[in-house]
């Protein structure tokens, strides 16, 4: 009898290494609750005092320096956040009603569970059946949020079924993953029309009944980074979601004047761990980090709990995309060549290859999942 055939190899050898979790997010993580905070900031002058370091020191002077520093910038990011997105509507999640779409799982199954279990009206709208079957609190609605009049219909049976939605999250998304040459006409518009689409057919499905309920309402935008570089291979998903960046940033400014009770949140993450992005290829785990999607979660549920607008971006260098655009032409070639990023999808594989690894792996003993 033939011995049994080895596991698979994991997908990422180096996410076995002590160093693996470490990355420039972790480390700007460490020193914003450290030298960068001010509390910490001011135990330094307080324990050369306790020294009797006498008060006109070089060292006391420069520490109370990097402490005032510190504090005036934590202030005017205080200031900057209060005017740009203004004061915060009132939450009560016992008469929130959300609504998530691509919710059966990934990002919007984690959000959506957690504001079930919290005691929020819960409605997953997907065309794929949720992955534990039900959640305490959550409504499942088979629906392709591509097709409008699904979209018209299922509005109403919620609208009927649990009330006025209140919060809006539009987080589907596929990814065909082809190069723009070997991808058809018909799928290139089920990309478009799910990407990008289906955002137009959700907001005017249910923002004009949250628009007439007193008590306000948020919608969440989920976009990429991929939106502002672009990458090989993603040609149709990239230009989705720069529409919907610029969507979100559009309704803003709309609803601003005419809804000010209404808030909006964007979220530009990097690479998900998630089944969409299965088989990607990650090349520098340390400035280019892979995203989880609890990571995410819970800053959007912060947002919608606050009650405010909000740009939400991760990890770090998302957070600094914009400026990329701004480099010369040959410094922008290099930083794609340095990132990867236009190799990244050679090794794409996606939901059904993720599928298709798990039956295989299956029959020979185990399957391993990775972080994509």
């Amino acid at each position: 009898m033939p011995p049994p055939p080895p596991p698979p190899p994991p997908m990422h050898p180096q996410g076995d290494s002590w160093f693996a979790p470490l990355s420039i997010d972790l480390v700007v993580k460490v020193f914003k609750t450290s030298f960068f905070h001010p509390f910490i900031a001011w135990i330094i002058p307080l324990c050369f005092r306790a020294q009797n370091m006498f008060w006109d020191a070089p060292p006391m002077l420069v520490s109370i320096a990097w402490a005032s520093l510190i504090s005036l910038s934590w202030i005017v990011i205080g200031i900057n956040n209060r005017v740009a997105y203004g004061r915060p509507r009132e939450v009560d999640l016992s008469e929130e009603v959300i609504v998530i779409t691509g919710g059966a799982s990934g990002l919007g199954l984690l959000i959506a569970e957690v504001y079930g279990m919290r005691g929020a009206t819960v409605a997953v709208l997907d065309i794929e059946e949720m992955e534990n079957g039900e959640a305490r609190g959550v409504t499942y609605y088979k629906c392709d949020v591509s097709d409008k009049d699904q979209v018209a219909r299922v509005a109403a049976e919620i609208q009927k079924e649990l009330g006025t939605p209140t919060v809006l999250i539009n987080n589907a998304a596929i990814v065909n993953g082809k190069p723009l040459l070997e991808q058809s006409l018909a799928e290139i518009e089920k990309s478009l029309s799910t990407n990008l689409l289906s955002h137009f057919y959700t907001l005017k499905a249910f923002l004009p009944a949250m628009a007439r309920n007193e008590r306000g309402g948020t919608v969440v935008t989920v976009s990429s980074v991929i939106g502002t570089v672009g990458a090989a291979q993603l040609a149709d998903y990239a230009a989705a979601k720069a529409g919907v960046s610029a969507l979100h940033r559009s309704l803003t400014a709309e609803l601003r004047q005419s809804h000010p009770n209404i808030r909006t949140v964007l979220v530009t993450p990097g690479q998900l761990s998630t089944p969409l992005f299965y088989g990607v290829n990650t090349p520098n785990r340390f400035f280019a980090p892979v995203v989880e999607p609890v990571d995410v979660a819970k800053e959007v549920i912060a947002a919608i709990d606050s009650g405010k607008n909000a740009h939400l971006a991760m990890p770090l260098y998302a957070r600094w995309i914009d400026w990329y655009s701004v480099l010369p032409a040959s410094l922008q070639l290099l930083a794609r060549k340095l990132a990867g990023v236009d190799t990244a999808m050679t090794t794409f594989k996606g939901r059904e290859g993720m599928k298709g690894d798990k039956k295989v792996n299956k029959k020979e003993g185990g399957f391993r999942i990775q972080a994509f």
